[in-house]
C-alpha cells in the first residue's frame, strides 16, 4: 500500500528533479542526458572479484546520477524507476551485444526465449525499511523498456539471501567478499527456469563487484551442467515463480538449434558445459571502473 501511494503521489505531484533538485520535474532533461545520454560501457573493479561476469554500466556513479539513485533507493522517489530502468536497459543491450558471438550488432533477440533479468536482492530488513526493493523495481522498468524496443524480456527474482549479511557501506573489497560469500541462493524450483532464455544479472550500482560475483556463483551452483537436445552447452543463468508484473511475457524458447557460447568464445559449448550468466548490467559504477577499461 505504501509503495502504491508513493507511486501515485510522485506521478501526480512531482516536487523536484531527483538529480539536481530543479522544481516540478521527476528528472529534468539535463539529468536524463547525464544518466542515459551516452552509450553504456564495460566496467571492471580493481581488484576484480573471482567469478565476476562481464559488467556494463550506463553512467558514472557521481553527481546527478548518484543523487538520482539515492533519491529512488533511500527517499522513496519511486517515479525515478522509469528513467533508471531505461538506463539499465541500455546497459543490458550493450552487454548482450558484447557477449554474443559476432560482437556488436550480432544479437537481435528472439529464438532463445526472453532475456531474463535477475536482480541482486536486497535484504529483507532493508526492503522493509525502504518500503521497496530498488533493484527489482528498476529491473521491472528495464524489462518494459526492452520489450517496447522489440527485445522480449522479463524479470526473474529467483535469488534469495539465505543468511544475514552486514551493512557493506563501510567495508572494503576484501571484507565485502567475505561478508557475501555463500550468502545468496536460488530459491526452490528456480533452477528449472534458468534455461528459458539468456540471463543477465542486474543491480542499481556496482562498487566492488562482490554482490554480482556472489549472485553469479549462486546461479552456477544451482544449475550445474545442462545441455539441450542438440547437445549444445547453455550459457545462461535466472525465479522460483514469476512476478505478477511479468507473467506470460515473451515466447517459449525452443530447445533445439545452435545457442551462444561463453562471452568471447565463438560457438563454444558442448554437452556438460556449466550453465553461466551471459553478462551483468548496472545503472552506474564508480568513475575509476570506467577508466580501468581504457587499458
Amino acid at each position: 500500500m505504501r509503495g502504491w501511494w508513493q507511486d501515485l503521489t510522485d506521478l501526480v505531484l512531482p516536487t523536484e528533479c531527483g538529480g539536481c533538485g530543479r522544481p516540478r520535474a521527476v528528472l529534468c532533461a539535463k539529468c536524463r542526458a547525464v544518466l542515459s545520454g551516452a552509450a553504456a560501457r564495460p566496467v571492471r573493479p580493481l581488484p576484480e572479484p573471482p567469478g565476476l561476469p562481464v559488467v556494463h554500466a550506463a553512467a558514472r556513479y557521481a553527481d546527478e546520477v548518484r543523487a538520482t539513485l539515492l533519491a529512488h533507493k533511500e527517499r522513496g522517489a519511486l517515479a525515478l524507476a522509469g528513467p533508471l530502468g531505461a538506463a539499465l536497459a541500455g546497459a543490458v543491450r550493450a552487454g548482450l551485444q558484447s557477449a554474443w558471438t559476432g560482437g556488436e550488432g550480432a544479437w537481435a533477440g528472439g529464438g532463445w526465449g526472453p532475456v531474463l533479468l535477475v536482480p541482486v536482492p536486497s535484504g529483507r530488513r532493508a526492503v522493509r525499511a525502504r518500503g521497496h526493493d530498488p533493484a527489482r523495481r528498476i529491473a521491472l522498468a528495464a524489462a518494459g523498456e526492452l520489450r517496447r524496443s522489440g527485445t522480449p524480456a522479463r524479470v526473474l527474482g529467483v535469488l534469495r539471501q539465505r543468511r544475514a549479511v552486514a551493512d557493506q557501506a563501510e567495508l572494503n573489497s576484501r571484507q565485502r567478499l567475505d561478508n557475501l560469500a555463500g550468502a545468496l541462493a536460488v530459491a526452490s524450483g528456480g533452477a528449472r527456469l534458468l534455461s528459458e532464455g539468456p540471463v543477465v544479472l542486474v543491480d542499481d550500482v556496482m562498487t566492488t563487484g562482490a554482490s554480482l560475483a556472489e549472485a553469479a556463483r549462486a546461479v552456477r551452483a544451482a544449475t550445474g551442467p545442462i545441455s539441450n537436445a542438440a547437445g549444445t552447452g547453455a550459457v545462461y543463468g535466472g525465479e522460483t515463480w514469476e512476478s505478477r508484473e511479468e507473467q506470460n511475457v515473451g515466447p517459449t524458447r525452443e530447445r533445439t538449434g545452435r545457442r551462444p557460447g561463453r562471452p568471447g568464445m565463438a560457438g563454444a559449448g558442448g554437452a556438460g558445459q556449466d550453465v553461466d550468466v551471459v553478462c551483468a548490467a548496472v545503472v552506474a559504477a564508480p568513475p575509476d571502473s570506467f577508466e580501468i577499461n581504457r587499458n
